[in-house]
């Protein structure tokens, strides 16, 4: 994977800061080669989430309302004989239909 950098500020460092010894060079690329790649993170990073809260702040969501679920209790046919307990939702019905 060849390294180049991406911004000209990094560029005009680079040609500054270049000496004659290669080994030096490579070193110094790989430097701001990584500082590049964590400064363009970090701006993408803080873009997106400023954009996420103007959009937050703009299109304010309400929060749908909460549905306690429903509890029903019915005899049971088993031979511990203990009640048996269904929590379902409101919408749910048992009803089937048998065709």
């Amino acid at each position: 994977m060849e390294q180049k950098l991406r911004l000209n500020e990094f560029k005009a460092l680079y040609k500054t800061w270049k000496t004659k010894i290669p080994w030096v060079d490579h070193l110094l690329l790989g430097l701001l080669y990584w500082l590049e790649e964590k400064l363009i993170n970090n701006r993408v990073k803080v873009e997106v989430d400023e954009a996420i809260k103007e959009y937050e702040t703009l299109h304010e969501v309400p929060m749908p309302d909460m549905v306690t679920p429903v509890y029903r209790e019915s005899p049971s046919d088993t031979s511990t004989n203990l009640p048996e307990m269904r929590l379902t939702a409101p919408w749910y019905t048992d009803i089937y239909d048998e065709k």
